[in-house]
């Protein structure tokens, strides 16, 4: 086990479809806001939205990050994801596999990044 994870997080997403999860997979881990995205489908969610209960096939979408890329990560799930309000949550690890910790680390951000840490202090 990696001792040091305090830094990573896993970010998970509904979609309504295995397309809209592939296609935000896809341009989160080539932004390398994330390091790897798993794509769960045959998920059934029930859940009470605008006080209706409602009930819907969906597909759960896993994303590997750096505490650093969750806000940049955030946009880009919104701003190319069908629903008003997707679910989106984060969870702190509490461990990681020998390697994976570094693997993340070392996949994400860098100068193919499409954005830049919060911690980023610009020279002046």
């Amino acid at each position: 086990m990696s001792k040091s994870v305090d830094d990573l997080r896993i970010v998970s997403v509904t979609c309504p479809d295995e397309a809209t999860a592939l296609a935000i997979a896809r341009l989160v881990v080539e932004r390398r806001l994330a390091a790897c995205a798993n794509i769960v489908p045959g998920v059934r969610s029930v859940y009470r939205w605008m006080g209706e209960i409602s009930e819907d096939s969906e597909v759960l979408l896993i994303m590997k990050t750096r505490e650093d890329f969750v806000e940049s990560l955030f946009t880009a799930i919104v701003a190319n994801h069908p629903f008003q309000q997707p679910a989106i949550e984060v969870t702190a690890l509490a461990g990681a596999g020998r390697g994976v910790a570094a693997w993340i680390r070392a996949e994400t951000g860098g100068e193919d990044s499409t954005a830049l840490p919060k911690t980023f202090k610009p020279v002046e």
